[in-house]
């Protein structure tokens, strides 16, 4: 009997106030790295109107400027006009950095790199489906592919009179567990006040739906949305307070499959919460590409202060080809979850972090960073 359900996931744009902060926390990451590629980070951040709020601890020998790499971030997004409510030229930034707890370091530095404490206690979830090509959702791919191009569009002046927030968000009519057909896209875009809202809507199909993967799935069924309100003028932390780390869930799986206890940016990898979730996704995929199991869910426990993890466990949702006692032994065997292993494996005290802030692609690191190595 056929089944059908729907499922919904969101996007934004790297000028959404949750991504502003979290895309300056990864910036002050990536400075320290690159200058120091054993100090430990964890930076946090808030935006309002003109605003920014920067906290964290760290432990490094290389002193930063916090104020310099917050203003470079912010301008690179766009925000460069106190039109806007927010601007790199004229924002006040004020921190407050303390040192790392030394009760935390002494469980985290060991004599030998590779059995590095965790950083943290925590439970990480990697995930894999052959709904697409990259073997992720197509729900939170589909909303990335949006945001993405909606980003694009008003970074190259092709849709001049676009500002840097925007939001989208696609619901996706699967049958039989396999993806079928967008239901309903969403696109929040925020907007020059004397622009016309039907040129937006015509600009914004033509300029940005119709140039992603979301028309090999719509149909004449597909309902549309822009700018429900009808007006999208206020936007980024002028109109709405932004914190680090708010978007996990379009950072990961669009809601698809569990997520853990944490974050992402702001963090150096010795914190678990990005380098083993990373590391499961990297581990989920490969269940998933060589046909052990046509969709993958891989869960890494950890205790602060230890390196080996205190459990190991997956669910293949019944799409596994052999037994899921053999694909769990496959994975203790041949992969490494301590985290002084995952960092060292993939070069992950490099700077790279800025880079994959938004659009979900902090998730393929290990991907990534494995094809930089070769």
């Amino acid at each position: 009997m056929k089944k059908t359900f729907y499922f919904t996931s969101e996007s934004v744009t790297e000028g959404h106030p949750d991504k502003i902060c979290d895309l300056i926390c990864d910036s002050i990451l990536d400075d320290i790295l690159r200058n120091d590629k054993e100090a430990r980070v964890a930076c946090e951040a808030m935006v309002t109107s003109n605003l920014v709020f920067l906290a964290g601890e760290l432990k490094t020998k290389f002193n930063i400027n916090a104020e310099k790499i917050t203003r470079n971030a912010i301008e690179s997004i766009g925000y460069n006009d106190s039109n806007l409510g927010f601007d790199y030229k004229n924002c006040v930034v004020l921190s407050s950095f303390k040192h790392q707890s030394d009760d935390i370091s002494r469980g985290i530095e060991k004599n030998d790199y590779l059995k590095t404490g965790a950083g943290d206690q925590g439970v990480m979830f990697g995930f894999a489906c052959k709904d697409t090509k990259q073997l992720m959702p197509l729900p939170i791919t589909l909303a990335h592919q949006l945001s993405k191009r909606l980003s694009y569009v008003r970074k190259n002046n092709i849709l001049k009179y676009l500002k840097p927030d925007g939001k989208t968000q696609v619901t996706v009519e699967y049958e039989n567990n396999l993806p079928k057909k967008i239901k309903t896209i969403l696109i929040s875009a925020q907007h020059d006040k004397n622009i016309d809202q039907d040129i937006l809507k015509q600009d914004i199909i033509k300029r940005v739906i119709l140039e992603t993967g979301t028309k090999e799935f719509m149909d004449d069924g597909t309902k549309i949305l822009i700018n429900p309100t009808g007006r999208f003028v206020l936007g980024g932390p002028a109109a709405d307070t932004g914190l680090a780390g708010r978007k996990i869930i379009l950072d990961t799986y669009g809601g698809f499959a569990r997520h853990g206890g944490g974050a992402f940016s702001g963090k150096d990898p010795t914190k678990v919460d990005r380098s083993a979730a990373y590391m499961s996704r990297y581990v989920a995929k490969n269940i998933v590409k060589n046909n052990l199991a046509d969709k993958c869910e891989i869960g890494v426990a950890y205790a602060i202060g230890l390196s080996d993890p205190l459990a190991i466990f997956l669910d293949t949702f019944n799409t596994n080809k052999i037994s899921e006692d053999k694909i769990l032994k496959f994975i203790k065997e041949n992969f490494d979850f301590r985290p002084g292993a995952i960092i060292e494996r993939f070069n992950l005290n490099s700077p790279i972090y800025s880079e994959l802030t938004n659009y979900g692609m902090a998730i393929d690191v290990c991907e990534i960073q494995k094809e930089k190595n070769q």
